[in-house]
């Protein structure tokens, strides 16, 4: 990606957006809360084409390939070639984010006092579900050994201190969060500074379902997984097929785009997760849907 000449009111991490439509920026002054504005869409994905894909994909592998990492590359392609998917609206701004990022959490161990740690993927153009897998499991590794992510060690910090002293640096810290001034090194891993929050709840057994944003950060999308099930497949001829699925629910910022521009946005979601195979080309190259 070409290095941007930032110019007065961009900010670090997005490019102020000065020729919005009459429409967009009044949205942004009137409705200056994300929490206000959230879109909540329902995806249920046959997982037919998935599961033979990883089945020959792990034939070879060392760490295995997995459904979140599927779901992780398409989602990350989507936002690629959708660029209104990777807005955000900050202080009554819009923004175009620089560069494509997804965050999710890691359980360092799978009980009721396991820990979590926090994992940020930057997207570059030229990435493919190899590049993808290959940076989950480097940081799985990393997020399940003894070490601490910045943003948990800042939140630990703020948490030492004395409870009036913390109560006004959070206040602080959230006047500085809505210019786009918060130091680098406390949200390097801040899952709600990036472009998309993953969370896997099927791999803990829980289903799909609606998770709210937040006014704290940037993040416009969040997408959940559900635990897998089978469900019935209907043919032209009214016969039915049970086949296994699993269920999306993603969360979005109803401002950065109309209706169409999300439904064709989750069409192309779908269109990489039917077919995996597209997912070996880079995140930039273009696919038919």
């Amino acid at each position: 990606m070409e290095k941007r000449k930032r110019r007065w009111g961009d900010r670090r991490d997005g490019t102020l957006l000065r020729n919005l439509d009459s429409l967009h920026f009044i949205t942004g002054i009137i409705y200056p809360n994300r929490c206000d504005n959230e879109a909540y869409i329902s995806e249920t994905i046959d997982l037919t084409n998935i599961n033979a894909y990883l089945k020959k994909k792990n034939e070879t592998a060392d760490f295995h390939y997995t459904l979140f990492q599927v779901i992780v590359a398409a989602i990350a392609k989507t936002i690629t070639l959708r660029p209104k998917m990777n807005r955000f609206v900050a202080n009554r701004n819009f923004y175009q984010r620089n560069g494509v990022s997804l965050s999710f959490v890691v359980k360092k161990q799978f009980s009721d006092h396991g820990a979590e740690a926090l994992a940020v993927l930057h997207v570059k153009d030229g990435d493919t579900i190899e590049a993808v897998h290959d940076y989950i499991e480097e940081q799985v590794t990393f997020c399940r050994s003894e070490k601490v992510d910045s943003s948990t060690g800042a939140m630990d910090m703020l948490n030492s201190l004395p409870r009036f002293i913390s109560k006004s640096a959070v206040r602080l810290l959230c006047w500085l969060d809505r210019h786009g001034w918060v130091p680098p090194s406390m949200i390097a891993t801040d899952p709600y500074y990036t472009s998309c929050v993953v969370s896997n709840l099927g791999s803990i057994g829980l289903k799909s379902g609606y998770h709210h944003l937040t006014n704290w950060g940037t993040c416009s999308i969040f997408c959940i997984i559900g635990e897998k099930k089978r469900a019935p497949f209907f043919q032209d001829d009214g016969t039915a097929e049970m086949r296994e699925t699993v269920e999306l629910g993603l969360t979005i910022d109803e401002r950065l785009a109309d209706g169409y521009y999300y439904s064709k946005s989750v069409r192309l979601l779908k269109k990489l997760l039917e077919c995996p195979e597209l997912l070996e080309r880079p995140m930039t190259e273009e696919v038919d849907y």
